[in-house]
């Protein structure tokens, strides 16, 4: 395994990826770092290898999305300065099979990389899901109790039937 993929943590990975259109994506511009190419390489390997990358591998940013992108950094990447074409979102199969086009040591070693990190993002996922499934579950049956606290409470506010007043006090018995 080369030396270069393997230094790349996984959390490192897993902060390049985006949620657009409602998936996960990494752009062609981190992808290519993680493989050790330039950006022209990577997307010049792409055209190269269409029938490899359906509409569902991989997809153009629009403008306004890359206007999004760029706000969500303090500051814009220098490598988006002096771009000509909005980048290409790759989803994980997308991002796996820029692998076996790019075809080179370090490119296999970073796709492993890039797999664990969506696998570790999906497994985050799932766990926070099943916790605000288990948040829903505790809220519901402590709803429930708290009905029958203020039904007591409620019930302890009504006027009942007064008792009469005592008197305070000392009260001799026997009166001389």
């Amino acid at each position: 395994m080369p030396r270069r993929a393997a230094l790349v943590p996984v959390d490192r990975i897993a902060n390049a990826i985006h949620l657009i259109r409602g998936q996960r994506v990494m752009l062609d511009a981190d992808l290519a770092v993680l493989y050790g190419v330039t950006t022209k390489r990577l997307n010049e390997q792409v055209r190269r290898n269409k029938a490899r990358f359906p509409a569902d591998f991989m997809f153009q940013l629009t403008t306004r999305e890359v206007a999004n992108l760029k706000s969500q950094f303090a500051t814009s990447r220098s490598a988006w300065g002096g771009v000509r074409k909005p980048p290409t979102a790759f989803t994980e199969h997308g991002a796996v099979m820029l692998a076996s086009v790019l075809n080179s040591p370090i490119a296999v070693a970073a796709s492993i990389q890039v797999v664990r990190a969506f696998l570790e993002l999906r497994g985050m996922l799932a766990s926070h899901a099943d916790l605000a499934r288990k948040l829903d579950e505790l809220e519901r049956r402590y709803d429930a109790r708290f009905r029958t606290v203020f039904a007591a409470i409620r019930e302890l506010m009504q006027p009942g039937p007064q008792p009469a007043p005592q008197r305070i006090g000392f009260r001799p018995e026997n009166r001389l």
